[in-house]
């Protein structure tokens, strides 16, 4: 009988201490989750539809098993812009059309990317449009209309971003305070390059500014700017073994929706789901890593249908083995927008949900891998 207290006292001894090694060995191994969050602007079911249908092969798109809807508007307006999308997207407030950074009283709110860099994060962004444009500029500025431009450079200096890839020089180089802020960055540790996605050095934050504006569209002649400059961001980042945040954008998918340019819209969604896969390679490689692509808004209510064409009598006649992009003007809509996820955390974000909600999720995402930034 005493023996047998023994060896149960010991049993539950040894029961107790693997638990807690185990528990302690867990805590210490538990490695905070990389994001990776992508906007296809203007980029609604129809526009992701497009690339099912225009595209050679198997879209990346139809590797996502977690799929959402997420609702748009602003305070101000039922339908939003940019400024006001991305912002709920960055900081979990819904805000009034074209804020940046700030809630519906105009006040700095935080963003993801501030917050995860005060817990050790590196940081990135990726667009094709100006890096002061509203996307990319509500991650890390604070101002109350999205035309602030040379506003927007002045906090981007100050916001410590380790790696950028974009348009804007003449924001930072050509203003009408004469400042040239190329100079301030280079203080600031910068490496800058203005005419080609060369290596970028280690030890150093590296910004490309590609273009005075915006760069070409897919239609103008642009390469692989998108899919280059984000596997070029996803080395970098990662070369340490550090946690970090990239935000990605496609930014021409509204623009093609804006001008009605069928041809333009196609181009720009391909193009974008060309650079989801260069992510999806990442995390294959790296699956301590979240992915999440959505949209700001729809733009142009397009639709996927019918090809029409005259007959010999002059008669619109289907042909019935090609479609067209229609649409119903170059404004943005009220349509919801798909939300698809991938990695560690991708099961929070089936559902449908107002587009703040979609910040919530991350920080949920965050906390079950250790990080709390609220």
């Amino acid at each position: 009988m005493i023996y047998s207290c023994k060896s149960i006292n010991a049993k539950v001894f040894t029961f107790f201490a693997t638990f807690l090694f185990g528990s302690i060995l867990f805590g210490q191994t538990q490695k905070p989750v990389n994001i990776i969050f992508m906007i296809g602007d203007g980029m609604g079911v129809s526009q992701v539809t497009s690339a099912f249908y225009f595209g050679d092969g198997k879209p990346n798109f139809q590797n996502f098993k977690f799929v959402g809807l997420s609702e748009t508007s602003s305070t101000s307006d039922r339908v939003t812009d940019s400024a006001a999308g991305a912002t709920a997207l960055s900081t979990g407030q819904k805000t009034y059309k074209r804020a940046i950074g700030v809630n519906k009283d105009s006040l700095a709110i935080p963003t993801i990317l501030e917050q995860l860099q005060d817990k050790g994060y590196k940081t990135g962004l990726v667009c094709l449009t100006s890096i002061t444009h509203a996307t990319p500029a509500a991650y890390y500025a604070h101002v109350k209309d999205r035309d602030l431009h040379e506003d927007i450079a002045l906090d981007f200096i100050k916001s410590d971003v380790d790696f950028a890839a974009g348009g804007g020089l003449k924001f930072f180089n050509k203003r009408k305070d004469n400042k040239d802020l190329l100079k301030d960055l280079t203080k600031k540790n910068y490496r800058i390059d203005t005419t080609s996605l060369s290596k970028p050095a280690a030890g150093k934050r590296n910004l490309y500014l590609m273009a005075r504006d915006e760069l070409p569209n897919k239609v103008q002649g642009r390469k692989d700017f998108l899919p280059e400059a984000t596997q070029m961001a996803l080395d970098f980042l990662s070369q340490k073994n550090e946690p970090f945040f990239l935000m990605v954008e496609g930014s021409f998918i509204d623009w093609g929706g804006h001008a009605n340019n069928a041809e333009m819209m196609v181009k720009e969604v391909l193009d974008f789901d060309k650079t989801i896969g260069v992510v999806m390679d990442f995390i294959k490689k790296n699956p301590n890593t979240l992915l999440v692509v959505t949209a700001d808004h729809e733009t142009g209510g397009a639709s996927i249908g019918k090809f029409m064409e005259k007959d010999a009598s002059g008669k619109q006649k289907e042909v019935k083995d090609k479609l067209q992009v229609n649409f119903i003007d170059g404004q943005h809509t009220a349509a919801l927008v798909p939300v698809f996820a991938m990695g560690k955390g991708e099961d929070l974000f089936s559902g449908v949900y107002p587009n703040n909600t979609i910040y919530h999720k991350l920080v949920e995402a965050l906390k079950r891998s250790g990080v709390n930034i609220k």
